[in-house]
């Protein structure tokens, strides 16, 4: 699929308005799902050839990223990451609205990093509407293993979330946030 491609609901979905999928997006889910898969396939001996696989499938990586396999992303492209940022096994980054990783974030196991949004309406979910709100990640964050990061959610640099925490609002630079939902427990 040619990634200049466009349809009304591309268009929506890149608005950062509601939308229902269509045959675009379905192929676009499906290209980055086998671009994933290739990733989580190659061989960890090839390095320079892992991160060409990681350059093709992301929208941006920064120079020494490392993300070790599996991961899973819905498109892929929305995905930016700066440099020196390290991933733990079993990423997912569900990037209907974009996601912003600073540099030298460590993001450790299981996290999972999720834009889309769903109507609270019944008959709007039933009709398939959906939409997204983009996650940002500031410069030398970590995020603990199992972490989960809600719709919309801006985490500042230094922050330090705590394994297993839930964030479902914004977080201030140079804090420590644990628990479910996400609290502030200290500066930094």
């Amino acid at each position: 699929m040619d990634s200049t491609a466009t349809s009304p609901m591309l268009d929506r979905l890149l608005a950062g308005e509601e939308y229902v999928a269509d045959e675009l997006v379905d192929q676009l889910t499906d290209t980055a799902a086998a671009k994933a898969s290739g990733y989580n396939s190659s061989p960890s001996g090839d390095p320079a050839a892992r991160h060409a696989l990681l350059v093709s499938m992301l929208g941006s990586v920064g120079e020494g990223v490392v993300i070790r396999p599996p991961m899973r992303v819905d498109l892929g492209t929305h995905i930016s990451i700066g440099d020196r940022t390290f991933v733990n096994f079993g990423l997912v980054a569900l990037d209907i609205a974009p996601i912003t990783i600073g540099s030298d974030v460590q993001i450790g196991p299981n996290v999972q990093l999720l834009t889309p949004t769903h109507p609270l309406d019944a008959e709007r979910r039933r009709a398939k509407w959906e939409g997204g709100a983009p996650i940002t990640i500031g410069d030398n964050v970590w995020l603990g293993g199992g972490v989960i990061v809600c719709p919309g959610v801006t985490i500042g640099e230094n922050t330090v979330v705590g394994a297993g925490a839930v964030v479902a609002s914004d977080l201030p630079a140079n804090v420590l946030a644990v628990g479910n939902p996400a609290r502030v427990i200290r500066q930094l």
